[in-house]
């Protein structure tokens, strides 16, 4: 029991839905803001999610067990971005505006992402792990750093700035450094984390690059989007 995929289920759904809930929680107090509450859950949910593959026994149907987790969350977030359900928790969480609406962009294509690259890649490649920690680590702490201290904006586009763009940078090449470093620990995979670094390092410049084009609410797309591409041929 200990040792099976509905167990593991269990606890990756407890553990997610805890994560996401205090920070609903958070938001509605108004301890955290709306805007700071859905970057936290942005940048956290990746890692905690990942590091929760560690404890499904890898048998033939682990991932399909594992990617039922974002699966239901974004059918959920889905719902209530239609009005089917109502959930004003976790609107003010994770919309800029309240507008339930929002939820239909970014956070679904976020739960969306998490699915695919869950079904694909598991632990046969780092690459979706790296794809989810750019997008994770990388792309949320961009958007916080970005708008508390970006002042000089990039060129092409307004939008983002250079201190934004450096932490995107660090925080995916940081996030996904820590996550792959665990799984090479657990003889996940073969090559040592010293070895993987210029391909992190290649990777998260492309990708941070990607993150600066002017291509609005798609970043969760593009990002990994990249990040696969590249991983397809590096690693």
């Amino acid at each position: 029991m200990l040792n099976s995929d509905f167990f593991a289920l269990i606890i990756t759904f407890i553990v997610s839905l805890i994560w996401l809930r205090l920070n609903d929680f958070a938001a509605h107090k108004g301890w955290i803001s709306g805007k700071l509450s859905r970057k936290i859950i942005h940048i956290g949910t990746g890692p905690i999610f990942v590091l929760c593959w560690l404890i499904f026994p890898n048998s033939t149907n682990s991932m399909y067990f594992a990617a039922l987790v974002p699966l239901t969350i974004t059918l959920q977030f889905f719902l209530v971005g239609i009005g089917v359900l109502r959930d004003k928790s976790a609107v003010q969480a994770m919309s800029r505006t309240g507008d339930p609406r929002e939820i239909l962009r970014g956070p679904l294509y976020y739960g969306l992402v998490f699915v695919l690259i869950t079904v694909i890649f598991w632990y046969n490649s780092p690459t979706g792990i790296v794809a989810l920690m750019l997008m994770c680590g990388g792309d949320g702490l961009a958007d916080i750093l970005g708008r508390r201290y970006g002042k000089t904006h990039i060129p092409w586009n307004p939008r983002k700035s250079w201190i934004g763009s450096l932490a995107m940078f660090s925080g995916g090449f940081i996030f996904s450094s820590i996550i792959l470093g665990i799984f090479i620990s657990m003889g996940i995979f073969d090559s040592t984390l010293i070895e993987l670094f210029p391909t992190l390092m290649i990777i998260s410049v492309l990708a941070t690059i990607v993150e600066t084009l002017p291509l609005k609410d798609i970043d969760n797309i593009t990002v990994t989007a990249t990040a696969i591409l590249l991983g397809y041929f590096l690693f």
